[in-house]
């Protein structure tokens, strides 16, 4: 059994957590103080899952923050980001607009701020 160490993200307190994998499974977690922790370090060990976020160039040029609006498995960003690099949005977009829909499985990209012209 591989022993893993992980601090939690998933709140401030930050928890040392040790996680047990086994034949890419999480066997056991320990050290968290809530669910939430048990489930990231679930994830974390097997295939860790992060909220990309990034910017696009609008028609026009302005550049517009985006993010994804789920985690998507880390592994995927740099593929990811060329299809976000190749999308160029038309003003106005307002915060919460989908920019590019189900960018992957069932993940959107949004803007996170209202660009006007």
């Amino acid at each position: 059994m591989q022993i893993k160490n992980l601090t939690c993200v998933e709140c401030p307190m930050g928890c040392q957590i040790e996680a047990g994998v086994e034949n890419g499974v999480a066997v056991y977690v320990k050290g968290n103080t809530c669910p939430r922790g048990k489930l990231y370090a679930e994830n974390e060990v097997v295939r860790p899952l992060r909220v990309l976020t990034t910017s696009v160039k609008c028609v026009g040029g302005k550049m517009l923050p985006v993010k994804t609006d789920k985690p998507i498995p880390r592994d995927m960003m740099l593929s990811l980001m060329e299809t976000i690099n190749g999308v160029h949005p038309t003003l106005p977009v307002h915060t919460g607009d989908i920019v590019i829909n189900d960018l992957y499985e069932g993940v959107n990209l949004i803007a996170t701020k209202t660009e006007l012209n």
